[in-house]
């Protein structure tokens, strides 16, 4: 071996002990900054865990709010449908004894007859032996006619509880 030979061989040994202390330096820096890393990690987790946690609570939250608020809306809706219920049932009682009455001849419809404004006289009608009516006269309705105005009041009591009860539905539901 030649001395040129052996310093070359010198020379790549000396490479290869430098290429080898700066892989180890490279490994160890390496290892102390996956350490770092793996702190700063754990701690970015720590928050972040933290921070669902609260949105998690927060969600629910308002869902349970939610929920109260529709239980209450639906308690209050029962209510008002019982009323409305308890409202249709007496108002249909009260048209079902009206219409027996009138079947009957225990009740009779009459109206108030229009006076004629073309004779000045306006004198009162008399009264008659079952009623104390002294300026106004009323002419019966025949029963046929009766059953068919109180029939067409029923339709009216019926839409407008109807209508009250849509009325009170909305009002509940748009709070």
């Amino acid at each position: 071996m030649t001395p040129l030979q052996k310093l070359a061989g010198l020379a790549v040994l000396i490479l290869l002990l430098m290429a080898g202390a700066a892989g180890v330096t490279w490994q160890v820096q390496d290892w102390r900054m996956g350490k770092q890393l793996s702190e700063q990690l754990s701690a970015q987790s720590a928050a972040h865990q933290g921070q669902l946690d609260a949105i998690t609570n927060e969600a629910w939250r308002q869902q349970k709010a939610e929920q109260d608020r529709r239980l209450s809306i639906e308690q209050q809706l029962a209510t008002q449908d019982q009323q409305h219920s308890k409202e249709l049932s007496d108002a249909q009682r009260n048209q079902a004894r009206l219409r027996d009455q009138l079947a009957t001849a225990d009740v009779r419809l009459s109206v108030l007859l229009a006076e004629d404004s073309a004779s000045s006289c306006n004198l009162p009608a008399t009264p008659g032996a079952g009623g104390v009516v002294h300026a106004a006269r009323r002419a019966q309705l025949d029963p046929a006619h009766a059953q068919r105005i109180v029939a067409i009041t029923d339709d009216g009591d019926n839409a407008i509880i109807a209508l009250r009860a849509c009325q009170a539905y909305v009002r509940a539901i748009a709070r």
